[in-house]
């Protein structure tokens, strides 16, 4: 009983001890301004410093989840290099590589900064007109599409997040399925719906969502997500709930992607709409 009771009076002494500091503090903080500044100051220290701890265990825990990924996505290139080398043989060197295929130059961004809890989210790149970016790019990783390119400075761009109400992709329900528009729920961190596929189509959930290329923005084929539950709407379209295989709450690398023969598409467009 001893050991419990020395324990039971430590504990209130070190109470009454804490409701003292507090009340000194309180009086002396009222005694001038001077005094009420240091206080001030004391207690941003203190919060910087628990503060500052959180963020690093956070920024610790997502740079985990970072190399995850990375080692994910370069176990799925060194598979694609393997059958290329078993289908051609021969090897796929940096140098060989070129920055433009298919029509689309690719450039390597890093975000800097990601907006995920508004209705008009955005995210700025390292990237800008120093290194050929420009308006209207879209913004992508291999596991879905990020968003388009708004403005661009120097050495930054800035672009709207598909985590954005009123922004749509070309999506197409499968490789050969029909095309709709595809936007983002507006709540949930990784949803979005597919609107606008005919009523008379049979949908199987768990169907992999890509992009149509119909857009000059975003290249084929790019996976989005998996369908889920559909809704008839208006008696002759679907509206299919899709679960987006990029999680926005965890960007850093990203690709900057741009049509080459984008002026030519709007040159040809411009002309057959006259």
């Amino acid at each position: 009983m001893s050991g419990g009771g020395n324990i039971f009076r430590i504990v209130i002494n070190a109470a009454v001890f804490i409701l003292l500091e507090v009340a000194a503090l309180v009086m002396l903080s009222h005694n001038g301004e001077m005094q009420k500044t240091w206080i001030a100051k004391g207690m941003h220290g203190v919060y910087a410093f628990f503060w500052g701890g959180a963020e690093t265990v956070k920024d610790y825990f997502s740079l985990r989840k970072q190399n995850d990924m990375l080692a994910e996505e370069n176990f799925r290139l060194n598979k694609v290099i393997r059958e290329y080398r078993m289908l051609t043989g021969t090897d796929i060197r940096p140098d060989t590589v070129p920055d433009i295929l298919g029509g689309y130059r690719f450039v390597h961004a890093d975000a800097v900064k990601v907006s995920n809890n508004k209705q008009h989210n955005y995210i700025i790149l390292d990237k800008g007109a120093k290194d050929g970016i420009e308006e209207l790019s879209g913004v992508m990783t291999d596991r879905g599409v990020i968003g388009i390119i708004d403005a661009v400075g120097q050495n930054f761009s800035y672009a709207r997040s598909f985590k954005n109400t009123g922004m749509s992709v070309s999506a197409r329900l499968g490789k050969e399925g029909p095309v709709g528009e595809l936007m983002w729920d507006g709540v949930s961190s990784n949803g979005a719906v597919l609107k606008e596929i005919p009523h008379h189509i049979v949908l199987h959930q768990g169907d992999t969502v890509y992009t149509s290329g119909f857009s000059a923005i975003f290249p084929a084929d790019i996976p989005l997500g998996v369908t889920g539950e559909a809704t008839v709407v208006n008696g002759s379209t679907y509206d299919i709930d899709v679960t987006l295989f990029e999680d926005f709450s965890a960007i850093r690398y990203v690709t900057i992607v741009s049509n080459t023969y984008d002026e030519e598409i709007a040159e040809l467009e411009g002309e057959n709409e006259e």
